[in-house]
């Protein structure tokens, strides 16, 4: 009987800690009552916008497959499987970092090469992080409110997001950075994990000549967000919260940002400690936040349950080649 790692310990108890806290500060009677009443009109409004995200989702990240040989590019409803599928089990790992690798795993089981398996998550994340922060830049500056634009702890995590972001688009299009990235990667005390850092380096760094599909999954991307914070407003508008639109789009690509950090599963605990914070701010009482940030992860479920069928009726999308 194996010992269970630490991690797979920690991030559920810390999810279930921190839910249950602020579970409590925010009266569970309220929350009930603020959930049970929602209108389910809203409801189905930010079910339909989930369609559209994940669709747009599915897309770039084939987008990203470019650098591939056509020859040996999977086919697309291989891909659609594998990303419907990583996304599903995903729901169930650290972040969203559990299903990226997921992802790369199966398609590396197609027969692509494993640095370009691991480097089209990577630049999908990277991309996703990108518009994230471009979406909340725009957001504080469109709410224009000095109490909500003064925390210097959202301006740290903006820079360090950002930071990431141009580290990797360094890479891609800059030989000094991408040889010194690879000179990093193949100092790494342990070999197996140079080598992989080495072959992704490599692979980031065919993205060079591809403009074109960089440009077009970023904007995809920006668009993704701005679907995410429509979600959140129409589950909003559903609990009666009277928070105006710029204030979603001030707050849930920071709130997004505190979901990716890897510390539970799947944002649960995180989220609702940054809903509660956030909209706080803007004078949400903390059961309807809460009672928000329950129905935003509940929506990311839902749009996470095709894969769960597709999942279900076929493991795999074929055979390995031996």
């Amino acid at each position: 009987m194996t010992t269970p790692s630490i991690g797979k310990i920690l991030r559920p108890l810390v999810a279930c800690l921190l839910t249950g806290y602020v579970l409590y500060r925010a009266d569970p009677g309220a929350v009930l009552r603020a959930g049970a009443n929602a209108d389910w009109r809203w409801l189905l409004a930010a079910a339909v916008l989930v369609v559209a995200d994940r669709s747009l989702m599915a897309y770039r990240w084939i987008t990203l497959l470019c650098p591939v040989d056509a020859t040996s590019r999977p086919r697309v409803r291989e891909l659609l499987h594998i990303f419907f599928v990583s996304t599903f089990l995903g729901t169930f790992l650290p972040a969203s970092v559990g299903g990226d690798l997921v992802r790369a795993y199966s398609l590396a089981r197609l027969e692509v090469a494993r640095g370009q398996a691991l480097a089209s998550v990577l630049m999908d994340r990277m991309l996703g992080v990108m518009s994230i922060v471009i979406v909340g830049v725009i957001g504080l500056l469109a709410a224009g409110r000095g109490d909500l634009i003064s925390i210097r702890g959202i301006y740290i995590s903006l820079g360090v997001a950002s930071a990431l972001s141009i580290g990797i688009l360094a890479v891609v299009f800059s030989a000094q950075a991408a040889d010194l990235a690879r000179r990093v990667a193949e100092a790494l005390p342990i070999r197996r994990v140079g080598a992989i850092a080495g072959e992704v380096t490599g692979a980031t760094r065919a993205y060079a000549p591809y403009h074109l599909q960089l440009i077009n999954v970023l904007a995809g991307s920006v668009a993704v967000q701005l679907l995410r914070v429509a979600q959140a407003w129409c589950l909003g508008m559903a609990l009666g919260i009277a928070a105006p639109f710029m204030v979603y789009l001030a707050f849930i690509p920071l709130i997004l940002l505190v979901m990716l950090l890897p510390v539970t599963i799947n944002g649960i605990g995180t989220s609702q400690v940054a809903f509660v914070w956030f909209f706080s701010r803007a004078g949400t009482p903390a059961p309807a936040a809460f009672a928000l940030s329950v129905l935003f992860l509940g929506l990311g479920v839902l749009g996470n349950l095709p894969g769960g069928l597709l999942y279900a009726l076929q493991p795999t999308p074929r055979p390995v080649k031996p």
